[in-house]
């Protein structure tokens, strides 16, 4: 019986969760692997742009992330979800880099391409897009701790227990962190209010 006439078999891969396609990735199913690659991607290049400051390192450190689960597989526990787990790898990733480039230029060195607003003036947009360089600014200027955990608090919705495993830390240092985060956060864009 060929591969299309079964049926009552077992469901296809994309429908698997991910500690089964992990285990079945690590036992060598390369569509497993990609089905993981594919449902994971999209949050992860977001926090690693979030993390790097720039989508060429953050699409970088994410494959290098997978490049390295992948290798990992058969070491991976299960003790934490996939998702996690490569969370944990990205943020590291990330944190690598960030450690080894070179200093970026001033934000005043650099002409921004202009765009079109359709729906608010050019001065509500040059508003709009100061206030984003100044938190972009105000969160590279966070401790490295606080930063990482604010943005997978803030922006990708990780719960404090996750975040806490992510960056190998407890849940009150989480707390503490995205306290501090928040209110040096506050601080810097209390102009823009």
């Amino acid at each position: 019986m060929n591969e299309g006439q079964r049926t009552g078999s077992a469901p296809p891969v994309y429908d698997l969760p991910d500690r089964v396609l992990a285990v079945r990735a690590a036992e060598g199913d390369d569509d497993a692997f990609a089905v993981l690659v594919r449902r994971h991607s999209r949050p992860l290049l977001a926090l690693a742009r979030c993390l790097t400051g720039n989508a060429q390192d953050a699409e970088e450190a994410v494959q290098d992330a997978f490049v390295s689960a992948w290798r990992r597989l058969p070491e991976y526990r299960h003790d934490a979800e996939f998702r996690t787990w490569m969370y944990r790898i990205t943020v590291n990733r990330c944190l690598t880099m960030r450690h080894r480039r070179t200093p970026p230029l001033p934000l005043d060195t650099v002409a921004e391409p202009a765009t079109a607003d359709a729906w608010g003036s050019p001065a509500r947009t040059a508003e709009q897009d100061a206030a984003t360089t100044a938190l972009a600014c105000a969160l590279d200027e966070l401790e490295t701790g606080q930063r990482v955990c604010w943005v997978l608090r803030e922006l990708q919705g990780l719960p404090y227990k996750e975040i806490a495993h992510v960056t190998r830390t407890s849940e009150q240092t989480v707390r503490g962190r995205l306290f501090r985060a928040r209110r040096t956060l506050q601080e810097a864009m209390a102009p823009w209010r």
